[in-house]
C-alpha cells in the first residue's frame, strides 16, 4: 500500500503518519520525491483498512500497489533511484557506468595488468570474481580472500571501484569488508537468505537476472534486498536460457525497457555472459545502451586463450579500447555520457 502525503504536508505530519504505521506493526517505507513525499507500507494491510489514513493531516490519497513487488515499483517510487559510490561515483544518473575486467582474479600481475587499461578507456569499476560458481566442481572456483585482497589492492591502486561476487551467506561480510559492491550472481538469484544478508549490509548490490528467470521474478528478488532497507540495488540483464544453441544465452534486449518502466532501479546489461563469445559484445552492448541500460558489464582479459574461465566471451584490452570509443555516439544519440 501505499501512502501519497500532499505536497504542503509538513515534515510533522509526515512523521505522525509513519508513527501510526509503526504503532500497527508494519513497516514504513518514506521516498521523498521533488515534488511530494510518498509512504510505502510493508506487511499485513488490513491493518490498514481499518485505520482510516486519509484523515490525517497532510495525508492525499492511499493506494493499493498493484504489482506483487512494492519498493521496487515506480508506484511507490516514480522517480528513477541514482545514489553515490564512496567515491562519488553516480549510478542510475545520465553518466554510463561500465564495469570491466576478468571472469575470474587469477594473480595481481594480471589483474593490475588489466586493471589499468579498462581504467584508461575509461572503466570506473573493476570486475573480477574471487568466488565462482561453477557448473563442475573440478574447475576453478576462485582464490577466496587471497583474490579479494588482490582486488582490493588494484583497485586502491587504479582509484576504482570494486563489484565482485558474494555466494554465500557465511561470506557476505567477508566479501563486503574488501568490495564497494556485491554482486548476486545469476544462479543465486532466488537465493533468499543471500538476498536478506546482502539488503542487510546497506552496502550497494548488483543482482543478476537467473537463468530462466522472469522479470517479476527478478524484481520480487530485489524486493528482499529493499524490504530490508538496502534501496541501493542495481539490476543486471545477463542472458536467459531458450531453445537456442548459437549463443551461449539468448539477451533479452526487451527485459532493459520493460524493467525501466516498472521499476525505479538502474539496470545495466553484461553482454558477455549475454552471448558468450566476444565477437558479439560489441553489437551488445551498444543495442543494451540505445535501449535504455544505464551501464554495461564487460569481461575483459589479456591472454583469453589461457584465461581460467570465460575466455571465449573476454575482450582483449585492444578491442575493449575500440568498443568505449564506438559507444560514445551512442550514448550521446540517446542524451547519456561515457
Amino acid at each position: 500500500m501505499i501512502i501519497v502525503m500532499k505536497q504542503s504536508a509538513t515534515p510533522e505530519e509526515v512523521n505522525h503518519v509513519v508513527e501510526k504505521i509503526k504503532q500497527l506493526g508494519l513497516q514504513p517505507n518514506v521516498s521523498k520525491g521533488v515534488e511530494r513525499t510518498v509512504i510505502g507500507v510493508i506487511g499485513d494491510e488490513d491493518k490498514i483498512r481499518i485505520q482510516p489514513l486519509e484523515v490525517y493531516p497532510g495525508v492525499e490519497k492511499v493506494m493499493p500497489v498493484t504489482k506483487p513487488f512494492k519498493l521496487v515499483s515506480r508506484e511507490f517510487h516514480p522517480h528513477d533511484t541514482v545514489f553515490e559510490m564512496s567515491d562519488g561515483t553516480k549510478v542510475g544518473d545520465k553518466k554510463i557506468i561500465v564495469m570491466a575486467g576478468p571472469c575470474s582474479v587469477e594473480s595481481q600481475k594480471m589483474l593490475l595488468e588489466i586493471g589499468k587499461e579498462v581504467k584508461k578507456a575509461g572503466a570506473t569499476f573493476l570486475r573480477g570474481g574471487a568466488f565462482k560458481p561453477r557448473t563442475s566442481p573440478y574447475s576453478f572456483q576462485g582464490l577466496g580472500e587471497e583474490g579479494l585482497k588482490m582486488l582490493r589492492d588494484t583497485a586502491d591502486q587504479l582509484k576504482m571501484q570494486i563489484v565482485t561476487e558474494v555466494m554465500d551467506t557465511r561470506t557476505v561480510e567477508l566479501v563486503a569488508q574488501y568490495s564497494d559492491m556485491l554482486q548476486i550472481g545469476a544462479r543465486n538469484m532466488q537465493n533468499f537468505d543471500l538476498l536478506k544478508e546482502c539488503g542487510m549490509m546497506k552496502k550497494p548490490v548488483l543482482l543478476k537476472r537467473g537463468l530462466s528467470a522472469t522479470v517479476t521474478e527478478l524484481l520480487l528478488s530485489a524486493e528482499y534486498i529493499l524490504s530490508k532497507g538496502n534501496f541501493k540495488v542495481v539490476l543486471c540483464e545477463r542472458g536467459i536460457r531458450t531453445f537456442e544453441t548459437s549463443t551461449r544465452n539468448t539477451v533479452d534486449i526487451n527485459a532493459i525497457p520493460v524493467i525501466k518502466e516498472q521499476t525505479h532501479l538502474p539496470v545495466i546489461l553484461d553482454p558477455s555472459h549475454g552471448t558468450g563469445y566476444y565477437q558479439y559484445v560489441k553489437p551488445i552492448a551498444k543495442a543494451a545502451i540505445a535501449a535504455g541500460a544505464d551501464g554495461l558489464m564487460i569481461e575483459v582479459h589479456n591472454n583469453p586463450e589461457e584465461a581460467v574461465s570465460d575466455g571465449p566471451q573476454s575482450l582483449l584490452p585492444k578491442k575493449f579500447h575500440i568498443l568505449m570509443k564506438e559507444l560514445k555516439p551512442v550514448c550521446h544519440a540517446v542524451g547519456r555520457e561515457l
